[in-house]
């Protein structure tokens, strides 16, 4: 019975973590390039009472066994990397990226890191940078004199623009590459819409966009969010409600507890 009581508290710490992971989907269902994480359980150790196909008398075995569970651990949170949907913006720096792939950018310590949130913008210097002022890798200049309004980003990653008032042919600005991972759900969320590489997600493998299965850019929109509200309220009520029956069991059992107490009386 006091095993009841503390399988029942792992219960309700899992649907701790549970509805915490959702509400940080919840949080940033407005938040470009996020992405949402998913909970893994796993049951904890039994107790073998009697193993399945233990002797229980001459020539015959026990077609079943005793086990009884401990409870439940939370093992991993997994990201969901579908694409989101995608909002057109009409500003030619905003990019989305329409299948697989990644930003590059530099943070302040000059390592990597990764997004798939596209709302790019100018520096005081003309360098392509995120919304946080990290530049993209590789780095792009517009130079003084190029019109905002008439530079363009092509679905290969091809970043070219021209002075105002002018008629001659766009000039080339550089190149956006994007990068691929092995396995993107090893990649650790940093914040600020940035992943890092890890030992799980292996090297990043940066490629043109458009080649080798690598996905193609879509200038003047951005990809949004992919939390889906209506299934993380289901999946919050469905917490609210394990939550509430694990307490039930842990009450029940504390008064079978207390009935067997008064019986010694």
């Amino acid at each position: 019975m006091l095993s009841a009581l503390y399988t029942s508290a792992t219960g309700m710490k899992a649907q701790e973590k549970l509805i915490d992971n959702t509400a940080n989907n919840l949080a940033n269902v407005n938040t470009a390039g996020f992405k949402r994480s998913r909970v893994d359980f796993a049951d904890l150790v039994y107790t073998n009472l009697r193993a399945p196909g233990t002797a229980v008398s001459t020539g015959q075995v026990s077609p079943t066994g005793l086990q009884i569970g401990h409870g439940v651990r939370v093992v991993a949170t997994n990201k969901h990397f579908a694409p989101g949907n995608v909002e057109q913006t009409d500003n030619p720096l905003d990019v989305a990226i329409e299948g697989d792939g990644f930003f590059q950018v530099q943070i302040e310590n000059g390592e990597f890191r990764y997004s798939r949130a596209g709302n790019f913008r100018i520096d005081n210097t003309g360098r392509i940078v995120n919304a946080n002022g990290h530049q993209l890798v590789p780095p792009i200049t517009v130079p003084a004199g190029v019109d905002l309004t008439r530079v363009t980003i092509g679905a290969d990653g091809t970043v070219q623009g021209s002075a105002s008032n002018t008629d001659q042919q766009p000039q080339e600005l550089g190149q956006i590459q994007i990068a691929t991972f092995l396995n993107p759900s090893g990649l650790s969320s940093e914040g600020n819409n940035l992943f890092a590489s890890t030992v799980a997600s292996g090297n990043a493998q940066l490629n043109t966009p458009g080649t080798q299965g690598y996905g193609v850019l879509r200038s003047g929109a951005l990809e949004l969010s992919n939390v889906e509200i209506v299934t993380e309220l289901i999946a919050l009520i469905s917490a609210q409600r394990a939550y509430e029956f694990n307490s039930r069991a842990i009450r029940a059992g504390d008064e079978m507890l207390s009935t067997s107490v008064d019986v010694m009386r």
